[in-house]
């Protein structure tokens, strides 16, 4: 295959690892700077530019997209995405995963075990919000920090709120987090391909310090990973768009913590550990993948009117708990059922012959006033735009 790595740090261990294990697999591979493509909307095929010229075509990109570059970097693997050149993180993925609350809320609609998480702006908030995830000491995160870089242990709720307060008023987002005693400054940092984890390494923080990323001294040893713990780094994952991750995770009373999943994992400290041939996995898994890139399912599947993709959930009092598929009446309603989510398990293409039980979730295709009549408890707005009142604009009320 033709391969671009699209990073701004050619002579990284990284990215001379990655681009090593290409070469030694016989395949083609260029290093391009991310930030010397220029995106092509003028003609009538979506294109990319590359130091001013057009790109020649390649087969799949591994993005490297640093922390400063996100908005460029994303915007660039996209256009390889409508190019239809394969990507094992997506654009979205990566910009999920750059933004701490933005993942933390992703990853606890689907049962990920984490650490109880706040967000808040307003001061008169903080305190009620840190005794919301079990009081001080506190975890303070700013929501872009990477490395370790960002992260405050506040081991009361004055000096949480000082720093809260003063990291607000730079203008900066805050998340606050439980502090898991229970981990002693270590974490395990797992390295995700495809759907298993190919190596994992545990890091412990040195001396006094909480936090053991090796940007902050902390030491490494490699680490046999418990099924949960997989299971776990697998689904965060999956469910951040991302095929190729470092998913950090705590190791609490009550199972894997997941702290963070990152789309530019480094190499060297998990290779250095393993002694695996980590580099040569991901290459494997994208020559594996070249010939079925994933697409955007929604967007290719709402292009016709009154079509698209929805979430069915079978509550407790539906019609269709205790039903098959077969017999659930969604096919004479024009509704394809594409995937039965079950708990933490996912059943693609499920046949007629599934019963369906409370609290599962049908990811459909359809007809979208079809499944929308189907959601209780809502109530439908009329299509038809109403007049402008007389008084457009009411005084405004204090709340």
């Amino acid at each position: 295959m033709k391969l671009a790595i699209l990073s701004r740090a050619p002579r990284s261990y990284s990215t001379q690892r990655l681009r090593t294990a290409a070469l030694d697999r016989g395949h083609e591979v260029k290093v391009l700077n991310t930030l010397r493509f220029g995106i092509d909307l003028s003609g009538e095929e979506p294109d990319l530019q590359f130091r001013g010229r057009p790109l020649s075509t390649y087969d799949a990109i591994l993005p490297r997209i640093g922390n400063s570059i996100t908005y460029f970097g994303t915007a660039v693997v996209r256009q390889f995405e409508q190019m239809d050149v394969y990507t094992p993180n997506t654009s979205w993925g990566i910009a999920n995963s750059r933004d701490k609350l933005r993942a933390t809320q992703i990853l606890s609609r689907h049962n990920i075990g984490m650490p109880p998480t706040t967000f808040v702006r307003d001061r008169a908030d903080v305190i009620p919000a840190i005794e919301r995830v079990g009081g001080a000491p506190v975890v303070i995160k700013l929501l872009e920090g990477t490395q370790g870089i960002g992260v405050i242990l506040a081991p009361t709720i004055k000096v949480a709120e000082a720093i809260i307060e003063t990291l607000q008023s730079t203008k900066q987002n805050v998340l606050i987090q439980r502090f898991v005693k229970e981990s002693k400054g270590r974490d395990i940092r797992a390295l995700v391909v495809g759907d298993r984890v190919v190596a994992a390494m545990r890091r412990v923080a040195k001396g006094d310090e909480f936090r053991s990323n090796v940007h902050r001294g902390g030491s490494v040893e490699p680490v046999e990973l418990d099924p949960a713990f997989e299971r776990a780094a697998v689904r965060s994952a999956q469910i951040m768009g991302l095929r190729f991750a470092g998913v950090d995770m705590l190791e609490g009373i009550d199972g894997p913590q997941v702290m963070e999943v990152n789309s530019s994992p480094g190499l060297e400290g998990i290779e250095t550990a393993t002694k695996l041939d980590v580099a040569g996995a991901i290459i494997d898994y994208v020559d594996n993948q070249v010939a079925f890139p994933e697409i955007d399912v929604r967007q290719r599947l709402t292009v016709s009117t009154g079509y698209g993709v929805a979430e069915i959930a079978v509550h407790e009092a539906s019609e269709l708990v205790g039903k098959s598929l077969a017999d659930s009446g969604l096919r004479e309603r024009d509704i394809t059922a594409l995937t039965l989510h079950r708990g933490t398990t996912v059943i693609p293409n499920p046949n007629g012959n599934h019963l369906l039980e409370s609290g599962d979730r049908l990811l459909c295709f359809g007809k979208l006033e079809e499944m929308r009549s189907m959601i209780p408890n809502r109530r439908r707005r009329s299509r038809k735009v109403k007049r402008l009142p007389k008084e457009p604009i009411h005084d405004p009320r204090p709340e």
